[in-house]
């Protein structure tokens, strides 16, 4: 049954209408944005397969490819490209949350604010943070995109951007699409090289962190750094 034949009070939109957005499942919310399912089944039927699949998990969603997504009966390129909208809609929203905090304190600080960049990736990426003297962010930048299990961080690029920044000091982040935060001989390799190069240049390293899927490891907590 197509979900306009139901009665109004089962319809997503109409029940947001009424009773608040806080009052629909994520299914429903999905629904609202394809608007339809297939001829087998509704859309909410549809969403809440697709969520079924991915373990009722819309960070697991939030991972899925364009191409993943059309592999839905029902899912085209338009319907793909909206969730994948909304996703991203969800991510920016808890960066803006993150950039309001402009000052970078502790770890936790670090993981929470590069998580929405890099979580879930299917490939290993690096990043930076430029901080000021008093840890306040002064840029962010890719430093390096790589495979599944590594990718290749040229330190000359990471201290030419802090230095045409102006940073003080700096930070570096990377994930292990494994979920596994645990450092490897090729990351003790590189944070030991980085921290080298930064002392020669005056430039302070104040931490490495590695994303995993819920927890980070920071090799300045670690004492490690």
């Amino acid at each position: 049954m197509k979900i306009k034949e139901w009665s109004k009070d089962e319809r997503p939109r109409e029940r947001v209408i009424e009773k608040g957005v806080e009052s629909v499942s994520s299914a429903e919310l999905l629904a609202i944005l394809i608007g339809s399912g297939s001829a087998n089944e509704s859309g909410v039927d549809l969403t809440r397969r697709i969520l079924s699949e991915n373990g009722n998990s819309l960070r697991s969603l939030c991972a899925l490819s364009r191409e993943e997504l059309e592999g839905y009966n029902g899912i085209g390129s338009a319907k793909a490209v909206t969730i994948m909208a909304a996703m991203e809609l969800g991510k920016r929203l808890m960066r803006e949350a993150h950039t309001d905090r402009v000052t970078m304190g502790s770890a936790s600080d670090l993981f929470d604010y590069f998580r929405t960049h890099i979580l879930d990736l299917p490939h290993e990426e690096c990043h930076m943070l430029m901080l000021d003297v008093k840890n306040r962010i002064m840029g962010h930048k890719l430093v390096s995109r790589g495979g599944i299990t590594e990718s290749s961080v040229d330190i000359r690029l990471v201290l030419r951007s802090a230095l045409i920044t102006g940073a003080t000091n700096i930070v570096l982040c990377h994930n292990h699409p494994s979920g596994v935060p645990a450092p490897s001989k090729a990351d003790d390799v590189l944070t030991r090289r980085l921290k080298e190069a930064c002392d020669v240049m005056h430039i302070r390293l104040l931490d490495h962190v590695i994303v995993g899927s819920d927890s980070y490891f920071s090799y300045y907590e670690s004492g490690k750094l």
